[in-house]
């Protein structure tokens, strides 16, 4: 059985996919991400008064996720353009777990047993077979994929350690990193201009609206990651955290009317399987 922690990535991971639905219909990702990051960095402000410095350890941690965090925001805008990123983006939520097992290995000294890292290649494996069920992906679109998978990894291991050494203080730690998330305006506005980002809160308010909505369900997806990884292994947590995918596919069948063909059930099913094996 999951025990609480797993069951609250459990939760995250469903709120991950519940924002990423809420931006679907959002045709500018590039608006709706900035938006996104203006109620994160909001948020965060607003914390930051209440909660003590982490400790001085977690600094560089915090500064260097911050910034790997506007890297990721960025490319993954960019891949967004790529006509086949629908299909292709689930290989880098599927590929994440993997690399951060690995990195988690190398530079936290972290050991996983068998029954645990079967389970995490039981999710990476069933998330892109979920991946490649949904129709041909481009090696362009591959690299994409793998790329944004590669830059998760990298903020989800300096989380995972930068919180170990901020003194117990993992929301004070979230709060500053993603303070970080003002630079996704200023990138906004040095690129398109002022007007580009304040004339659609008139002309397309409910995307704007759903896009501030994402940003506060994300804040709290990811600030439980980032609380589980206090004490829970990194892969472990990771792994749990990219069933959002399965969750995704589920939301889209009972809300969005989408198909689900038996193949894609059944790599459902193999992800489901692999997350009770890290409960066990």
């Amino acid at each position: 059985m999951l025990s609480y922690t797993g069951g609250l990535v459990l939760f995250a991971a469903l709120l991950h996919a519940s924002w990423n639905a809420l931006l679907h219909g959002n045709r500018d990702r590039f608006l709706s991400m900035t938006w996104m990051s203006i109620a994160i960095a909001t948020i965060a402000t607003l914390i930051i008064p209440f909660t003590p410095l982490p400790a001085a350890a977690a600094w560089p941690y915090i500064v260097a996720s911050g910034l790997v965090h506007i890297g990721y925001n960025a490319s993954l805008v960019r891949a967004y353009r790529r006509g086949d990123l629908a299909q292709a983006y689930p290989i880098a939520r599927g590929s994440s777990p993997l690399l951060v097992t690995l990195g988690a290995a190398l530079f936290a000294h972290e050991a996983i047993g068998p029954l645990r890292a079967f389970g995490i290649v039981m999710i990476s494996g069933g998330i892109i077979a979920i991946a490649l069920e949904a129709g041909s992906v481009s090696r362009a679109g591959v690299l994409a994929a793998l790329t944004t998978g590669a830059t998760i990894a990298l903020y989800t291991v300096i989380d995972g350690i930068g919180v170990r050494l901020s003194g117990g203080e993992a929301l004070a730690y979230t709060a500053w990193m993603f303070l970080f998330y003002w630079l996704m305006p200023v990138l906004f506005v040095a690129m398109r201009g002022v007007p580009a980002l304040w004339t659609p809160i008139r002309s397309s308010p409910m995307a704007i609206g759903s896009s501030l909505m994402g940003g506060v369900v994300s804040v709290a997806a990811y600030g439980i990651v980032i609380w589980a990884m206090k004490s829970g292994a990194m892969g472990t947590v990771s792994a749990l955290r990219e069933t959002s995918v399965v969750f995704a596919v589920l939301i889209g069948r009972m809300f969005l009317g989408e198909a689900v063909s038996g193949k894609r059930w059944l790599a459902c099913v193999v992800v489901a399987a692999g997350a009770i094996c890290l409960g066990l």
